[in-house]
C-alpha cells in the first residue's frame, strides 16, 4: 500500500482532453495558444528555478526548469466517481469512448480527477508555429485536496498528498500479489511477442514492433521489480479507454492496481489472437526487418541469426512514437524516449556472459558441465524473442542453482558427540531409541572422518616422494644421457610407476559415507517432526522439510520433462536449491499419506530410487535429466502407521517406532517446556502463574487422552488464558494484589469444564468375582486399570458378555472359561473329575465404562481367575492387579504396553502386579518410580498365578493321593 509521505503545495497542469500521465512515463503534451495557463505556469517555474539556482552554493547549470515539481491532473469523467470507480457500465468497445468536454485552460477543482500524478518538465520542443510540446515525466501518484487559481500568474494551484509505492510492497503482499506479479509479466511479454509478430506479417492490418523496440521492452519487463511500476508501465502500452486509465491511475493498492491491468492486457492479448492466424512463415516481399534497405537487410538477417542486437537506423525507429495502442499520444515509456542508439544496447548486461560465469562457479559434474556447455551454446543462436529462448535459459539457471558439490562441513571433534547428546537432550525428553541411533551415526562418521585425515596425510606424504623423484629422474636423465648410462633411469621411472600405485591403493581405502535413511512410526504429536530438526542443529546442516501426504504425482517426486508446458523439477530437486547444500538432513513428512498407483503415476514407487541407499547416488529427475548424487542427504521419513507404506519402500528405511509418551513423561515435558512456552505466549511472566505438578498430572489424566502432547499444550494455554483474564482484570481495578499466582486443582473445573476422563480407582474392598486387570489405551501413552467382573446365576451353562468387547477379548473369556472348566476338579470345585462346573448355571461377564470399546489378547488370566474367584468364593486382594494371556494349556504368554500399564496401575494405588515372565525385559524400561512403588511378580503358569493369589489355601493337586484316586 502506498504510503503518504507529505502535503505539499504544487503549480497544476490539467492535461489535454483524453490524455493521463502515469508514474514512471514522458508524455508529449502538445500546448497551443489557446492555453495562456501553461505559459503563465512556465513563466513562474522558470523563476523559481532560477531563484533556487541562485540561493544554492553548489556550482552547475543555472536554472534547470526539471529541479521544480508540477502536478499534472487529468479531467474528470462522469462515468468515474471522485474514488476511481466506474459509475455507469460501458459497452464492450470501450477505447471509443470520447473524453470529457472540458476546456483544460479554464477547468476548476470539480473539472479535473481527484489523482494526478507529480511530475517534473524534462523538456520544450517548439515548432515555430505559436505551438509548442512539452516533456513531462511522472515521478509519483499524488492525491488533489484543494485548488485555487492564483489570481496573480493566472494558472491553477493545490494542494497535493505524496502517494509513494512501498519498496517492499512484493515482500509484504505475500503469495497473492507474487502471483499477481508473475501473470502480468507473463501477459506483458506475450503482448510484447505478438506486437513483433505482426511486424514480420505486414498484411495482417496491425502495426507491430521492430526487433530491437521488442527487445528492450521485454528485457525492460523480465528486470522489473516493482509490480506498481511495471502496472503503470504497461497501463501506459495496452489499449484502454480514458476511463479505464483513470481507474488505473486511481488504484493507489498496489494489489488493485495490478489486477485491473492484468484484466486490460488479458483483453488486447485475445483480441491480437483472434486477429492473427499464422499458416506460414515466408521471407519473401520486404523481409523480415522491412524498415531496413535491402542493403543493410541480409547484414542484419546475418545478426540476428548469430543471437545478436538490431542496429537501429539513423533517426530512430519508425512507429516509436505512433503506434496505435502503444505510445497512443506521444507517451514513451521512461528511458525508451529518443531514437535509442547503440549507446543503450553497449550499456545492457551480457545475460549469457553472465549465466555462463553462474555455470562456472557452481562446480557443476562432468556430465553437467557437458550438457550445459551444448545448451549454452544452443541459447547463443536463439533470438530472446522466441518461446524456446525462456525454455533453456530456465533450464541453464537452474543447473546453476543445484548444489552439486557444496556440502556443510560437519562439526565432528572430540567434542561432537556429548554436545548432540546434550542438544537432543535439551529439546526432547526420553526418545532413548533414535538418539541412540542418531548418535551411533555420528561416531561413525567421526570415525571415518579419522580414517580419511590418516589416509589423507599418507596420500600426501607419496606425492611429495613422487614429485621429488620426478624432479631427480629429469635431472639424472640429463646427466645419464650424457653419460650414456640408461640403466638409473629405468629404476627411477619404476619406483615413480611404484609410487603412483601406492597413492592409488591409499586413495581406495577412504571411507565414503553414505547417510542413513531413517523411518520414524508413532502416533500424531510425539515430536517426530521437531526431532529432525533437532537432529540437523546436532550435526551443524540445513533443514529442509518436504511434505508427502497428498501428493498423487509422480512428477511431483521426479519433476517433468522439458517437452511440457511450465515443466519445473521435482520436489527434491527443489529442496536442493533452496538449502544451497549437496548434504541437508531432508525430512520427509507423512510418507505413509503419499499417494498409490493412479494414471499420474505412482510416487511412492518414484521414492524408491530417492530412498534406496545402492541407488540415490545416481538420482535422475526428468527435468534435470543428469544424475545427481543423493547420497550425502539424510533421509528423515516420518510415518503414524506402516499398514499404507508399501514393502519395498519399507524395506529401504531403517524403522525406529516412537511409542507415545507416558504420564511421568508428559508431566515432565509439561514442566520443563509446554508451561514455559506457553507463559510466554499468553503475555504472562513466570512469577505471575505457578503451576504445580498435581495440577499438571490432573490435566494429563482427567482431560487428556493422546499419545503426544498437543492436546496437553492446548489445555495448558486454556488455563493460562484464564489467569491472563484475571490478572488483567485485577491490574485494570487497580487491586493487582487481589490477584492469586497459585493454580490449584479445584481452579481446573473454571477454567476447562468438568473432567472429560475418569481414571479408575483400586477398590478399598473385595468381593469374589472381582478382579483387577490393566488396560493400555489404542491412543498411546497412556494406561490404567480395568475391574473384570463375574456373576453366575441359575440356568442352561451360557455366558453372557458385555462391556462391548471386541473378538480378541470374547475369545480370551472363552479360553478361560474352558481351562477352568477343564481344571475344575483340580480347582476343588467339583467333587469328582467328570462333573460339568456349569450345569445348572450361566455366567455373566462385565467390563464397566461400556461405552468404550475394549480389544486386545491381555486380560486371559484376570478372566480366569475372576471365574475361579466366583467358584470357590474366595476374593482378590483389591490392590492386586494382572495381565497376561493364556492357553488352553493354562500358558501365560506375554502381552505389550507393560510400560504404559504399570504406570496406570501406579497411579490407581496398586501395590502388586503380576505379569508374564516373558516380560522381564520389558520391566528394565520401566521408570524407577515405578519399580519402587509396585511389587513385580512374574508367572509362566496360571497356577502359578493362583497359588500366589491365594498363598494359604489348599488345592487338591496339591495333595497327589487324592488327585490319583480320582483319576482312577
Amino acid at each position: 500500500m502506498p504510503r503518504p509521505t507529505q502535503t505539499i503545495t504544487l503549480p497544476i497542469l490539467p492535461l489535454p482532453p483524453g490524455a493521463v500521465l502515469l508514474p514512471g512515463v514522458i508524455q508529449r503534451i502538445s500546448v497551443s495558444s489557446l492555453r495562456p495557463d501553461v505559459a503563465s505556469l512556465l513563466a513562474a517555474v522558470y523563476t523559481r528555478a532560477a531563484a533556487a539556482s541562485t540561493s544554492s552554493s553548489k556550482s552547475g547549470p543555472s536554472g534547470r526548469i526539471d529541479t521544480i515539481p508540477i502536478a499534472c491532473l487529468p479531467l474528470a469523467s462522469p462515468m468515474i466517481n471522485y474514488k476511481g470507480q466506474q459509475l455507469l457500465l460501458q459497452k464492450e468497445d470501450s477505447s471509443s469512448t470520447p473524453p470529457p468536454k472540458i476546456d483544460p485552460s479554464k477547468a476548476t477543482k470539480n473539472d479535473l480527477f481527484p489523482y494526478g500524478v507529480d511530475s517534473k518538465i524534462t523538456g520544450i520542443e517548439g515548432r515555430g508555429t505559436g505551438e509548442f510540446t512539452l516533456l513531462v515525466e511522472g515521478i509519483c501518484r499524488v492525491k488533489l485536496e484543494k485548488a485555487w487559481t492564483n489570481t496573480e500568474r493566472g494558472f491553477l494551484e493545490g494542494r497535493v498528498i505524496d502517494l509513494v509505492d512501498d519498496a517492499t510492497e512484493l515482500e509484504k503482499g505475500g503469495v497473492v500479489l507474487q502471483e499477481l506479479f508473475n501473470h502480468l509479466k507473463m501477459l506483458s511479454r506475450e503482448l510484447v511477442a505478438i506486437l513483433r509478430l505482426t511486424a514480420m506479417l505486414p498484411r495482417s492490418g496491425q502495426q507491430g514492433l521492430s526487433p530491437l523496440l521488442a527487445r528492450r521492452l521485454d528485457l525492460f519487463i523480465t528486470r522489473q521489480k516493482q509490480p506498481g511500476a511495471l502496472a503503470d508501465f504497461m497501463a501506459n502500452i495496452v489499449e484502454a479507454s480514458y476511463e479505464e486509465k483513470l481507474m488505473v491511475l486511481a488504484a493507489v493498492e498496489v494489489k488493485v492496481r495490478v489486477q485491473r491491468v492484468i484484466d486490460l492486457l488479458d483483453r488486447q492479448v485475445n483480441g491480437l489472437k483472434r486477429g492473427i492466424k499464422i499458416t506460414a512463415i515466408s521471407t519473401t516481399g520486404s523481409g523480415m526487418f522491412p524498415f531496413l534497405d535491402k542493403g543493410k537487410e541480409e547484414e542484419e538477417r546475418e545478426r540476428f541469426r548469430r543471437g545478436g542486437t538490431i542496429v537501429p537506423v539513423k533517426g530512430g525507429l519508425p512507429g516509436v512514437g505512433g503506434l496505435p495502442g502503444m505510445f497512443s499520444g506521444g507517451q514513451q515509456p521512461k528511458g525508451m524516449i529518443g531514437g535509442g542508439g547503440q549507446d543503450g544496447e553497449d550499456q545492457e548486461p551480457n545475460e549469457i556472459e553472465e549465466l555462463a560465469k553462474r555455470l562456472e562457479a557452481a562446480k557443476l559434474s562432468p556430465e553437467a558441465a557437458k550438457v550445459a556447455e551444448r545448451e549454452l551454446k544452443r541459447l547463443k543462436k536463439i533470438h530472446p524473442a522466441q518461446a524456446e529462448y525462456a525454455v533453456t535459459r530456465t533450464y541453464l539457471e537452474t543447473l546453476a542453482e543445484i548444489p552439486w558439490t557444496v556440502t556443510t562441513d560437519d562439526r565432528l571433534g572430540p567434542h561432537t558427540l556429548p554436545r548432540a547428546r546434550k542438544q537432543l537432550d535439551e529439546d526432547h525428553y526420553g526418545l532413548e531409541k533414535v538418539k541412540k541411533r542418531l548418535l551411533e551415526y555420528l561416531a561413525v562418521l567421526r570415525l571415518k572422518q579419522s580414517v580419511n585425515e590418516e589416509v589423507d596425510k599418507e596420500i600426501k606424504k607419496v606425492e611429495e616422494e613422487l614429485g621429488a623423484a620426478s624432479a631427480h629422474s629429469d635431472t639424472k636423465e640429463a646427466e645419464e644421457a650424457a653419460e650414456k648410462a640408461a640403466d638409473a633411469t629405468t629404476a627411477l621411472e619404476e619406483k615413480i610407476k611404484a609410487n603412483s600405485a601406492k597413492v592409488e591403493i591409499l586413495r581406495s581405502k577412504r571411507m565414503v559415507d553414505k547417510s542413513p535413511i531413517l523411518l520414524l512410526v508413532g502416533p500424531p504429536g510425539v515430536g517426530k517432526t521437531s526431532l529432525a530438526r533437532s537432529v540437523a542443529t546436532a550435526l551443524g546442516r540445513k533443514f529442509h522439510r518436504i511434505s508427502l501426504g497428498g501428493v498423487r504425482d509422480e512428477a511431483e517426486i521426479r519433476g517433468h520433462r522439458r517437452t511440457y508446458v511450465a515443466a519445473m523439477p521435482g520436489l527434491i530437486v527443489q529442496g536442493l536449491k533452496k538449502v544451497g547444500v549437496a548434504n541437508p538432513v531432508v525430512l520427509l513428512d507423512e510418507i505413509d499419506k503419499i499417494g498409490g498407483s493412479n494414471h499420474h503415476g505412482d510416487p511412492s514407487a518414484a521414492m524408491l530410487e530417492v530412498l534406496d541407499p545402492e541407488q540415490n547416488h545416481n538420482f535422475v529427475d526428468h527435468y534435470i535429466n543428469i544424475p545427481i548424487d543423493l547420497s550425502k542427504v539424510m533421509f528423515i521419513a516420518t510415518a503414524n502407521s506402516l499398514d499404507t507404506i508399501p514393502a519395498p519402500l519399507l524395506d529401504r528405511m531403517e524403522t525406529i517406532y516412537i511409542p507415545g509418551y507416558t504420564t511421568l513423561e508428559k508431566r515432565h515435558i509439561a514442566m520443563q517446556h509446554l508451561v514455559p512456552k506457553q507463559i510466554r505466549v499468553n503475555g504472562l511472566r513466570e512469577e505471575q502463574v505457578v503451576f504445580t505438578e498435581e495440577v499438571v498430572g490432573r490435566i494429563i489424566e482427567s482431560y487428556t487422552r493422546e499419545a503426544g502432547v498437543r492436546n496437553l499444550e492446548r489445555e495448558i494455554g486454556s488455563v493460562l488464558r484464564g489467569k491472563a483474564v484475571e490478572y488483567a482484570d485485577a491490574k485494570d481495578a487497580g487491586h493487582p494484589e487481589k490477584y492469586n499466582p497459585v493454580l490449584t486443582v479445584d481452579d481446573l473445573e473454571r477454567f476447562l469444564g468438568i473432567e472429560k476422563f475418569e481414571e479408575e480407582i483400586a477398590e478399598k474392598t473385595s468381593r469374589p468375582g472381582i478382579v483387577t486387570g490393566l488396560v493400555a489405551y489404542s491412543s498411546g501413552g497412556n494406561g490404567s486399570i480395568l475391574f473384570i467382573e463375574v456373576a453366575d446365576m441359575p440356568g442352561s451353562g451360557r455366558l453372557q458378555l458385555t462391556g462391548k468387547l471386541g473378538d480378541v477379548l470374547k475369545e480370551s473369556v472363552e479360553v478361560a472359561l474352558t481351562w477352568v472348566k477343564a481344571n475344575a476338579y483340580e480347582l476343588g470345585l467339583t467333587q469328582n473329575p467328570g462333573e460339568d462346573i456349569m450345569k445348572g448355571r450361566s455366567i455373566h461377564v462385565h467390563c464397566p465404562s461400556g461405552s468404550i470399546p475394549k480389544d486386545g489378547p491381555s486380560s486371559g488370566i484376570a478372566q480366569a481367575v475372576a471365574m475361579v474367584s466366583l467358584f470357590s468364593g474366595r476374593a482378590v486382594p483389591p490392590t492386586m492387579a494382572m495381565t497376561g494371556e493364556i492357553s488352553l494349556r493354562g500358558r501365560v504368554t506375554a502381552v505389550g504396553g507393560i510400560k504404559e500399564k504399570l504406570i496406570g496401575a501406579l497411579r490407581a494405588g496398586v501395590k502388586t502386579v503380576l505379569l508374564p515372565a516373558q516380560n522381564r525385559k520389558d520391566v528394565k524400561d520401566l521408570p524407577q518410580e515405578v519399580k519402587d512403588g509396585l511389587e513385580i511378580v512374574h508367572v509362566e503358569h496360571i497356577w502359578e498365578a493362583i497359588r500366589f493369589v491365594w498363598p494359604d489355601a489348599e488345592w487338591p493337586v496339591d495333595r497327589k493321593g487324592v488327585a490319583v484316586q480320582s483319576r482312577l
